[in-house]
């Protein structure tokens, strides 16, 4: 069986003690390579759902008679978008535990399959009652994102108009819910309210759970820019720029040499050269002029003696 690399800083410490005290029925090194590929799942699923998933096909191998194995399963499935198979597992872990607390991601994949009446039919369920309060919100996402599969819009509206919305107190689930009921009404054409209630969302989504404040901004009309491509395009200028000034110095260099060469031919050239002729001419000009002084030279002396 392939196994995939578990980073140094993972032991399989980190998981919860529930999931640790059902590990327990395994041999020790069993449990410890089934943990830490537990680990990676959590580690993963947010930033990575793929390798998440990869990760947990190797515990499933390892332990799948283990209700966290199981679940593990699912939710990396249900992260890959795979709702068969996320449901699949969902329902193994839910007959080993008997807990319904995977009853509203099991509606959830319902419609995922394209099965939103299932979904429906599953939040009227007797298990519903004994969700706790988490379940019961998440359940009641659910059913309005059901509502609008089926194009009931106003419907959905009304699902999510609930106490837990109303109310001013933060929970975990509180971002989530006010982020859903601004999205419906921008949906239906409520664009007033779903800018304040988006501005209500960004106020308890303390972890960055939702994409409202980007939402808000695109309601306002506030573009954002990549960085990084600004980036990319002012070095790509900068270059070009810096291409265009060699060009012009190598250009001005060339014109300077051009310029420096044309003056050494003027001073080194040494006009029209005479031909044969004229050099004879010359140099018999010369030999009579010479000859004059010697016979001057000769003269002068016969007057003296």
């Amino acid at each position: 069986m392939k196994r995939l690399p578990i980073p140094e800083d993972v032991t399989g410490d980190e998981i919860d003690k529930d999931v640790r005290q059902e590990l327990q029925s395994l041999p020790k090194t069993l449990a410890e390579d089934v943990a830490k590929n537990l680990v990676m799942v959590a580690r993963l699923i947010d930033e990575d759902p793929e390798g998440a998933y990869g990760y947990s096909k190797v515990a499933l191998r390892l332990a799948s008679r283990v209700a966290a194995v199981r679940e593990a399963a699912g939710f990396a499935a249900y992260a890959n978008q795979k709702y068969a198979e996320a449901l699949g597992e969902f329902r193994a872990a839910r007959r080993m535990t008997g807990s319904v607390d995977l009853w509203p991601v099991m509606a959830d994949c319902e419609r995922g399959l394209g099965r939103p009446e299932k979904a429906l039919d599953m939040a009227g369920a007797p298990e519903v009652n004994k969700l706790d309060k988490a379940g019961q919100v998440e359940m009641r996402l659910v059913v309005a994102g059901a509502r609008r599969d089926m194009d009931q819009l106003d419907a959905a509206i009304v699902t999510l108009q609930s106490p837990e919305l109303a109310s001013n107190s933060v929970q975990p689930w509180t971002a989530r819910l006010r982020y859903a009921y601004a999205d419906a009404l921008l949906a239906a054409g409520r664009e007033a309210e779903a800018r304040e209630w988006f501005g209500k969302a960004i106020e308890a989504d303390r972890d960055g759970s939702t994409d409202a404040s980007d939402r808000l901004a695109e309601l306002d009309g506030v573009e954002f820019v990549d960085a990084f491509v600004e980036d990319d395009e002012d070095g790509n200028e900068g270059e070009q720029a810096d291409v265009e000034s060699d060009t012009e110095i190598d250009t001005d260099v060339e014109a300077e040499a051009e310029v420096a060469v044309e003056a050494d031919t003027e001073v080194e050239s040494p006009g029209e050269v005479p031909d044969e002729d004229e050099v004879r001419v010359a140099d018999d000009v010369e030999d009579e002029d010479v000859e004059d002084e010697d016979v001057e030279d000769d003269d002068v002396d016969d007057r003296k003696n």
